[in-house]
């Protein structure tokens, strides 16, 4: 158990507090640097032409209201049917346009869900970015809800939001001053005194909708933080699924049914509380909300009625004003209607903003502490000097301050159980760069890393042997010559069969797949973390007469326990385990700004 606990250390926690003005200028520079900017602007403004056209329409039609009820009131017909022709060509207009709104908004929800998805993915696979993230706290936990679903969300949100925004403003401004000068002829009359108060209605529908909004914003802000809750409880129920998913023999051979559901049950139980939170505070919201929509159906008759019923408008003009002030009333309610959907999208946009944040500020995690400085060596060589590899027990170091290792050397490197192999595996990979001391890399070589679980791409099995930072296989024969000798000669038929070769391969079969990728792709240097330690008898003088085959002038340094041949690995070094020097600090991340940390902070090993 010690061993497989082995340096896996991470770092506890890293929290990201960002403000609103934070996250915002995140996603304005994802889209500012995406290469579909020009396609989102055009289509934006796009959309602007047609809402400004479509505001035009609507007044029109508000215009429209007074000749055709006016002519009801007079019982024309002639004037009756020639304002439904007015009627059908505005509408038909209209209809043109409403379309045409609608499909600009579907294009722009893709264009910005692509430019957020690329950006993110861009950043996640930075150089060591998705390793040090997850090791990096809550911030990294599942960081594919993030970039597939939170992004997705926000660009449909932000969508919707922003174009009902903008029409709903440029709608306003239209009717504002139709409404104010409609109201401007209003005279109230009462006990003989005469009262005329300029743009009136104007005045009653911005109170009447702010008090609203205010209430809807009382009642509705709690929504935020409700469903931020609810999409982290959604990430850790479908982390726990696919966790499930993956070991199911596992869990079968152990009967570990009965576990693993209370597990799925308490998580699922975490999200049913966490939407249960969320439907009581809509009920709430709603209490506010439809209130006011029941309301609305007469409050406009109700401000206009006494200037109607004294007689200084007619019915045409009484719906006229009606028409308007439900416009501007419509227009102003915009926020009241869109509460849920606002405090949804602020949620999301944490989510996804948070998160790239953390994407930038991983690379500066622990920039007050020491860290290892990496040089290239003229002479080609590999060289270790005075290296402390810093960790949360103390430091990881080789028992010799001053290495030498020569190219075309085969070095075996030991250590206890605990004492930190795979952190000095990470550590001369860059991946782990905290410590002290210098790490030397053979000038002008390529080093290929491979840890004790290889990576096996998706795809076609000749693309997994022909995977990136080596030579490329020079054609079948030698791949299948490959694949013979260490064992696994039926896959040569395979080489264009597209599968998860990570999961219809065994352990044993997937690192002998990585041994045979490195045969093909021949290179230098080599540095492998334990990958030797699982194979049998068999399979081990199997490798290791490829390897002695086909990397002859190959410096190859192994990290494990030391039970190789020592003929194939004739120089040994140590690694030991200082648990009295200084232990790395944890980082605390807050919106671009490395800060100290809560003195409640730890750091844990992962199980």
């Amino acid at each position: 158990m010690a061993d497989q606990l082995d340096n896996q250390a991470t770092i506890q926690p890293v929290a990201v507090a960002s403000s609103l003005r934070d996250q915002v200028a995140t996603i304005k520079r994802a889209l500012i640097g995406s290469p579909v900017r020009k396609w989102l602007l055009w289509t934006s403004l796009g959309i602007m032409g047609v809402i400004i056209a479509t505001s035009i329409g609507q007044v029109l039609l508000n215009r429209w209201n007074q000749p055709f009820y006016d002519a009801l009131a007079r019982r024309d017909m002639a004037a009756f049917l020639h304002q439904l022709m007015v009627f059908a060509m505005i509408a038909g207009g209209l209809l043109v346009l409403n379309i045409g709104q609608t499909w600009l908004n579907q294009m722009i929800r893709l264009k910005l869900r692509e430019a957020l998805t690329l950006d993110l993915i861009d950043q996640w696979m930075r150089p060591a970015r998705a390793f040090r993230l997850a090791n990096a706290g809550a911030i990294g936990v599942n960081p594919d809800q993030r970039m597939q679903q939170d992004a997705a969300h926000l660009s449909d949100l932000s969508t919707d939001l922003g174009v009902g925004l903008l029409q709903s403003f440029i709608l306003l401004v239209s009717f504002v001053g139709v409404l104010w000068e409609l109201s401007s002829g209003f005279v109230f009359h009462v006990n003989g005194w005469s009262l005329a108060i300029p743009g009136y209605m104007v005045w009653a529908a911005f109170l009447y909708a702010g008090t609203a909004s205010w209430l809807s914003w009382l009642v509705g802000r709690p929504l935020i933080s409700l469903n931020s809750d609810r999409y982290t409880r959604e990430a850790e129920l479908r982390s726990s699924m696919v966790r499930v998913n993956e070991n199911v023999d596992a869990i079968a051979l152990y009967r570990g049914e009965d576990d693993a559901k209370r597990r799925l049950q308490l998580d699922l139980g975490t999200v049913l509380g966490a939407m249960r939170r969320i439907y009581t505070a809509q009920i709430n919201l709603s209490w506010v909300t439809d209130t006011y929509g029941w309301i609305t159906v007469v409050a406009p008759i109700l401000v206009a009625s006494p200037v109607y019923f004294s007689g200084d408008i007619s019915f045409g003009g009484l719906m006229m004003a009606v028409g308007a002030f439900n416009q501007v009333h419509s227009s102003l309610r915009w926020f009241i209607n869109n509460i849920g959907s606002i405090a949804d999208w602020r949620a999301t946009l944490m989510r996804v903003a948070d998160f790239r944040i953390a994407l930038d500020e991983t690379d500066v995690l622990h920039d007050k502490e020491k860290r290892i400085e990496f040089a290239d060596n003229a002479n080609g060589n590999l060289t270790f000097e005075k290296l402390q590899v810093a960790s949360p027990d103390g430091c990881t170091k080789l028992a010799d301050q001053h290495v030498e290792i020569h190219a075309g050397e085969r070095v075996m490197i030991t250590g206890e159980p605990g004492a930190g192999k795979t952190l000095f595996f990470r550590a001369i990979a860059g991946l782990w760069p905290w410590g002290s001391g210098r790490i030397g890399l053979p000038a002008g070589e390529t080093i290929i890393f491979v840890p004790r679980v290889p990576y096996l791409p998706a795809g076609t099995l000749r693309e997994v042997l022909n995977h990136p930072n080596g030579r490329a296989p020079a054609n079948d024969a030698d791949i299948s010559a490959v694949l013979a000798e260490v064992g696994l000669g039926r896959l040569s038929s395979s080489l264009d069969r597209v599968g998860r070769w990570d999961h219809e391969l065994g352990d044993d079969e997937q690192r002998l797949l990585g041994v045979a990728r490195l045969a093909l792709r021949q290179p230098k240097w080599v540095i492998i973390d334990e990958a030797m330690d699982a194979f049998d008898g068999p399979s081990l003088r199997r490798v290791l007469s490829l390897l002695e085959k086909r990397l002859p002038g190959a410096a190859i340094i192994n990290i494990g326990r030391g039970q190789h041949n020592n003929q194939f690995f004739p120089r040994s070094l140590t690694i030991v385990k200082d648990s009295d020097a200084p232990a790395l600090k944890p980082a605390h991340v807050r919106a671009g700004a490395i800060e100290p940390p809560p003195a409640a902070a730890s750091l844990h090993h992962r199980k």
